[in-house]
């Protein structure tokens, strides 16, 4: 009885997976995500320019079929510079694989503002790579952005800005080895002095190794490879994790990733970019790293990693006002609202401090009577449609107080 109870069971599950395959095939246009990229000196990595790109989230709820610019990034070709342009700047919700180009916040708000504010004639233009922080975003300035001679630039930043900014941190995201970055960075001279350092066109080379995966992870790793199916069953399974976390408080790190994420961490610890890594700090914390920027009390760690932060945003300062453009920062997360939250607050210090505008999106989303929380993220933890228009209202409205940027 036990033996026909137990292939009942399995015939089931294996009815279940052949259904779920031929449906998820059957309903979603691609699996496999294309994105590439190239390497170029002086800036680091940017994608290949006009290619094609394919991105999917394997939650299938969305799938975005975009063409990169002869620039490398993912929106409209330049236009004259004679027009009052707009450079935003930033990581990937500036990007925003996910969402078509015409539907990003840089391309409506340069249709609002064609209503709204004609005689400014605006022109919006997007500069943004997926995992970047201010510091890495420079060259996007120096290489591309300037040459429109605009005037606003607008920082696009996120809650994860923060941890991007500082090589310690950014090497635990992916095993990039600190020393060999693939993008601009910062070190500190052996005065203590913060200086810019080129990306490494032979980061790969110097990848931090891997721990070795248990054979059924590997084969699990495969299977996702293939089979929509697999594929749509691990990304709930990641999702669960994170609810998870979040409800626990997002302090620690997966299983998948804290392991990891602490060997990594072993091996930079001595160096001298990284010896406050582990100093009152836990890497099994990676998970929640960027909540923890909400904390009144930060580690060693996390404070320098403000420190370079506050770094980039006076590099960025420094241009616009070289170049006679105003700066701005637009802070890009319901999570990051108004006064009273640490991380915002935080921000806040370092763009007053230099005369710098910070927009909150958060702040425009209340007023305006939303729910900053629901209604627009997509599955991913990025803007949806209704996410990008608010984005671009909000800075609409603060073009509208401030139409002098234009002069």
């Amino acid at each position: 009885m036990a033996a026909w109870n137990a292939a009942f069971i399995i015939s089931g599950l294996i009815v279940v997976a052949v259904a779920g395959e031929i449906y998820l095939r059957l309903a979603n246009p691609f699996i496999e995500t294309s994105i590439p990229y190239r390497f170029v000196d002086g800036v680091g990595l940017i994608r290949e320019p006009n290619a094609e790109l394919r991105s999917a989230n394997w939650f299938f709820d969305h799938w975005n079929v975009s063409r990169t610019n002869s620039l490398g990034f993912l929106d409209r070709e330049p236009v004259s510079a004679e027009r009052c342009h707009i450079a935003f700047i930033g990581d990937s919700y500036v990007e925003a694989l996910e969402t078509p180009i015409a539907d990003k916040f840089p391309a409506l708000l340069e249709e609002m503002a064609a209503r709204e504010l004609p005689h400014l004639d605006i022109a919006t233009q997007a500069y943004g790579i997926y995992g970047t922080g201010q510091i890495n975003q420079l060259p996007f300035y120096d290489e591309y952005a300037r040459r429109l001679t605009p005037k606003l630039v607008i920082l696009v930043f996120f809650l994860n800005d923060f941890a991007d900014n500082l090589p310690a941190l950014y090497s635990l995201a992916d095993g990039a080895d600190p020393d060999h970055l693939p993008y601009m960075s910062a070190q500190r001279d052996a005065g203590g002095e913060l200086r810019l350092r080129p990306p490494d066109p032979e980061y790969e080379r110097f990848m931090l190794p891997r721990l070795p995966k248990a054979w059924h992870k590997s084969a699990w790793e495969r299977l996702v490879r293939v089979s929509y199916f697999a594929k749509w069953l691990d990304m709930k399974k990641g999702w669960a994790v994170k609810r998870v976390n979040a409800i626990g408080g997002g302090t620690s790190a997966p299983v998948e990733t804290g392991p990891q994420v602490a060997a990594w961490a072993d091996m930079i610890a001595e160096r001298s970019c990284c010896t406050l890594l582990l100093e009152d700090w836990q890497p099994a914390r990676w998970w929640g790293v960027d909540r923890q920027f909400m904390e009144e009390r930060l580690p060693p760690i996390l404070e320098e990693a403000l420190e370079y932060t506050e770094f980039g945003v006076e590099q960025f300062k420094r241009r616009a006002d070289r170049d006679g453009a105003r700066l701005a920062i637009l802070a890009a997360t319901a999570r990051m609202g108004m006064r009273g939250d640490p991380q915002f607050d935080r921000l806040s210090a370092i763009a007053e401090a230099r005369g710098i505008p910070v927009l909150s999106d958060y702040d425009y989303i209340v007023r305006q009577g939303h729910d900053a929380g629901d209604g627009m993220w997509g599955s991913d933890g990025h803007w949806n449609v209704v996410g990008h228009r608010w984005a671009a209202e909000a800075v609409l409205e603060w073009l509208k107080a401030n139409q002098d940027v234009c002069e």
